[in-house]
């Protein structure tokens, strides 16, 4: 008798597991909303993503990877206040469950107008709206350089440093298109994945690395011509600064060019991360440039590009879209949906032929 007792409780406790849903976490990767741009067209590009979203689908935080603005020069405080603004169109999510950096476009000397308006730290409140004591997973770090944490999930996220002095970025007048950080900046980051290697590491950065998905290789953005002409791709050149070869992807650490420390760095260590998410190049979700798409996996590691929310800024390239990144509890797999924001390429909605399921380097703990 008593074994059949037991026997039934089992049946029970087994059922009830397969019929209770597994815990997710729901990370809503975005960028390149170019505000400024879009609104001169009459489109919330910001706001009308965040709309979309929290009509269409569940989402728990999202990672924001930078060009909040539209503008070539440097962005002004009338931007700040109308990207404050568009975010403040979300109904379901707090202000603190976007995690932001900067982008080449938001590049001011010091980085003072992405320090005030968007200001990840909540160092700025009264400005940006951001309370560091609503954060559901609290940012450790500064406004360059931060990280937190969703269970065994470390994310370490980089702000562009396009506002240092040409050529590596155009200090006064903004940021040029290649990517830059400091070699403070790299060291820390290879300090924190080295220490936490028992860890799910997602990094975050405006600009993809080199040779990983598409339009970020040697001169892929544009071609600088022998006569002095420029034949743009994906990415403008200034003749007063810049290196159309590194257009598209992370080139600068400190003032030198094409530094690839990330790059050596995963190739020596494979698996040391596990994702790494940007945006830069505009394009269509299907775009393949010399083998590469939007999602490519390299040095045991896999490079999302998840721009771009702008349909105005570069405008004969740009669709906006963004990607759901799904986590469950226990599997060492990653869900990654694309979701258009326009018809322009396919109907408004999910976008099944770029869907991807991802591998991870160890399972998924909400801990």
């Amino acid at each position: 008798m008593m074994r059949k007792i037991l026997l039934s409780i089992g049946l029970l406790a087994l059922f009830a597991a397969e019929a209770s849903p597994s815990r997710q976490f729901r990370l809503w990767a975005i960028g390149d909303a170019h505000v400024g741009t879009d609104l001169r067209r009459k489109r919330e590009s910001l706001a009308d993503a965040i709309r979309h979203s929290e009509s269409a689908f569940e989402w728990d935080i999202a990672i924001n990877v930078g060009d909040f603005s539209g503008n070539q020069e440097p962005p002004d405080d009338n931007e700040g206040r109308e990207v404050v603004r568009q975010y403040a169109a979300a109904t379901k999510h707090r202000r603190e469950d976007f995690y932001d950096l900067a982008g080449n476009h938001d590049a001011t000397p010091k980085q003072r107008w992405f320090r005030k308006w968007l200001d990840p730290t909540g160092e700025n409140t009264h400005f940006s709206g951001v309370d560091p004591k609503r954060r559901r997973y609290p940012v450790t770090g500064t406004w360059e350089r931060y990280e937190f944490r969703v269970g065994n999930v470390l994310f370490l996220v980089m702000s562009d440093r396009n506002d240092l002095p040409p050529p590596v970025g155009r200090g006064q007048r903004g940021g040029y298109p290649s990517g830059a950080v400091t070699g403070e900046m790299f060291r820390w980051w290879r300090e924190r994945v080295e220490a936490n290697r028992d860890c799910i590491i997602i990094s975050a950065h405006h600009h993809m690395l080199r040779e990983t998905t598409v339009g970020s290789g040697d001169s892929e953005g544009g071609t600088l011509n022998p006569d002095g002409t420029y034949t743009s791709r994906y990415h403008g050149y200034q003749k007063d600064g810049g290196n159309p070869e590194g257009s598209s992807y992370l080139y600068y650490v400190d003032d030198k060019p094409k530094a690839m420390a990330f790059e050596n760095y995963l190739a020596a260590h494979p698996g040391a991360i596990d994702l790494w998410i940007g945006g830069h190049t505009h394009t269509n979700p299907d775009d393949n440039l010399n083998g590469r798409t939007h999602i490519e996996r390299k040095w045991g590691a896999t490079f999302i590009n998840c721009c771009a929310l702008t349909r105005f800024h570069a405008a004969s390239r740009s669709v906006p879209m963004s990607r759901l990144l799904t986590f469950t509890e226990g599997s060492d797999e990653v869900r990654v949906q694309c979701y258009l924001h326009t018809n322009r390429h396919a109907p408004q909605g999910w976008y099944p032929k770029a869907e991807r399921t991802l591998r991870l380097g160890k399972p998924f703990r909400m801990m």
